[in-house]
């Protein structure tokens, strides 16, 4: 996969000027990894929400191998996102009622990549397979930051987006995470777009610039 983000500009923020990304050219192609470090009201959250498509309020073009995701229709972004992208939101969007297992099998059955034999594998790497049968809300919003990375897992992608994945995590389950993470791209030689409000110590050796 090949993204290009070109002279794209926010319509809400006035003052881009500072930016590595807002009105410049980038270009990225699997399996490129790419750390965005951007201050709270820099736009993070509505930057990955423009890159998975769910947002047009914005100039410039977001292009998916040389074609503009602002112009893709309902079914063909659909299609992109169970077989090409996948997200972790900042706000998770997890099913609350449901478990933390039923949460996971939604994506998985959706767009299978994984036996369900790995969710529990990868409950136990990241230290929360005795919650897989706890309803989400009942779990803390750190533990709930682990389910919706391996929801994200599940399915194919050629593109992993992450706003703020680990912001619950102490240091330790933030190493366990990324390790799962890296692990996962590395199957799939994809692509990773990471946003954070400040520079990750563990990712001192991603490429990184300021939103």
């Amino acid at each position: 996969m090949e993204l290009t983000i070109n002279n794209v500009h926010p319509q809400y923020i006035a003052d881009t000027g500072h930016s590595e990304i807002w009105g410049r050219t980038l270009s990225m192609m699997s399996p490129h990894h790419l750390h965005v470090i951007a201050p709270s009201g820099s736009g993070k959250t509505s930057f990955i929400h423009f890159v998975y498509g769910v947002r047009t309020d914005y100039s410039g073009t977001i292009l998916i191998d040389g074609k503009d995701i602002s112009k893709m229709g309902f079914e063909e972004k659909a299609l992109l996102r169970q077989k090409r992208i996948s997200i972790i939101f900042q706000d998770l969007k997890l099913f609350p009622g449901q478990t933390a297992l039923e949460n996971i099998e939604i994506k998985r059955k959706l767009s299978p990549f994984h036996d369900r034999d790995t969710i529990t594998r990868m409950a136990t790497q990241l230290g929360i397979a005795d919650k897989l049968s706890q309803k989400t809300v009942t779990c803390s919003y750190g533990e709930q930051q682990r389910i919706a990375i391996i929801r994200a897992l599940m399915q194919p992608f050629e593109l992993l987006l992450l706003d703020e994945p680990f912001s619950h995590l102490d240091e330790d389950n933030r190493m366990k995470a990324m390790e799962l993470i890296y692990e996962e791209c590395e199957k799939r030689k994809a692509m990773m777009l990471l946003a954070d409000l400040k520079k990750l110590s563990f990712l001192e050796s991603e490429k990184s610039l300021r939103l």
